[in-house]
């Protein structure tokens, strides 16, 4: 399903063209606000799926890409990181990504937002980021990922 533009979504496409991307948005039928719907959407694996997370990591928002497999041992990732990790209230995510919990994509933030990409992310050759709405997503690889948001490769579970 087409749909002419959102705000959201013209603000990554942008942020992904000045990073030498072409944004190749998918518009789905339905809102896919959990990894499973969205790799159920796409006919992919659910790891391919890179879950945009904002926490806090002391008060500091944080965007944590995680795979889909993957939950965030925020006790453990806040020991790694040195803080402690906390989840972030849907004001706060709206307010450091300009985006809404179940959409918020990789990039396309009013300021950048520190960000750890999921190191499992980097076992598939192609993984799919939300698009900064509910109903879209947009094809990326695991490298691109790291690249396009400046993220710090990390584990986000001990293992």
């Amino acid at each position: 399903m087409a749909a002419s533009s959102h705000p959201a979504v013209d603000r990554v496409v942008a942020d992904l063209a000045d990073r030498g991307v072409e944004a190749r948005v998918r518009w789905l039928d339905d809102a896919v606000t959990t990894a499973q719907l969205a790799a159920d959407a796409l006919g992919v694996d659910v790891g391919q799926i890179a879950n945009s997370l904002v926490f806090l990591l002391d008060d500091e928002p944080v965007l944590v890409l995680t795979s889909g497999a993957h939950r965030v041992d925020t006790t453990w990732l806040g020991e790694q990181l040195d803080g402690r990790i906390t989840r972030a209230s849907k004001e706060v995510v709206k307010d450091a990504t300009g985006q809404v919990i179940g959409g918020v994509a990789p990039l396309g933030h009013p300021a950048p937002v520190r960000t750890f990409v999921d190191v499992h992310l980097g076992t598939y050759d192609e993984v799919w980021a939300a698009a900064g709405h509910a109903r879209t997503v947009f094809p990326t690889s695991y490298a691109e990922l790291v690249r396009v948001t400046g993220g710090t490769p990390t584990a986000v579970e001990p293992g």
